[in-house]
């Protein structure tokens, strides 16, 4: 099982979570909530109002999200569905636990307890040079005051 930090979509409540629950794509667990050790800036972008952590480490903000157990199938269908590597790139980061619900191993317990586990983080080192100039958030919501609703995949 791998750890995967999700801050966008995939997020509870959120446009593509249906993909996170469908068991034909894999397993992935609920484990707790987190946030980035490092500050990133979250951008909304593009046609469609997609989030994109771009990967500026120490530029915006703590990113908060929420932290999964993936299985080897889950984590290939996120790496397609994200457009990894081209559109997102999945590298490990340092994620703050802020709640934890899981029930892993003794050794991810502990880690949890301390307060920071690394887990993949798709973000995107691939961006337009004037994203860098858009609004910062520290977590995302579809239907945030920001006002940019998410288009989803099947209605572009």
């Amino acid at each position: 099982m791998a750890r995967v930090f999700v801050y966008g979509t995939l997020k509870k409540g959120q446009p593509n979570y249906k993909h996170m629950i469908n068991t034909a794509k894999g397993l992935a667990k609920f484990q707790g909530r987190g946030r980035t050790v490092e500050k990133y800036p979250l951008v909304i972008a593009g046609k469609y109002n997609i989030p994109y952590m771009l990967n500026i480490p120490g530029t915006g903000h703590h990113v908060a999200g929420e932290i999964y157990s993936v299985d080897d199938q889950m984590l290939q269908f996120l790496d397609e569905f994200e457009g990894c590597p081209d559109m997102y790139q999945r590298t490990l980061m340092r994620i703050e636990v802020v709640e934890w619900e899981g029930k892993g191993d003794a050794g991810e317990a502990r880690a949890a307890a301390e307060g920071v586990l690394e887990c993949f983080v798709y973000s995107t080192a691939t961006y337009p040079p004037e994203w860098v100039g858009l609004p910062y958030y520290d977590s995302y919501d579809s239907s945030g005051k920001h006002g940019l609703s998410y288009v989803l995949r099947e209605s572009r």
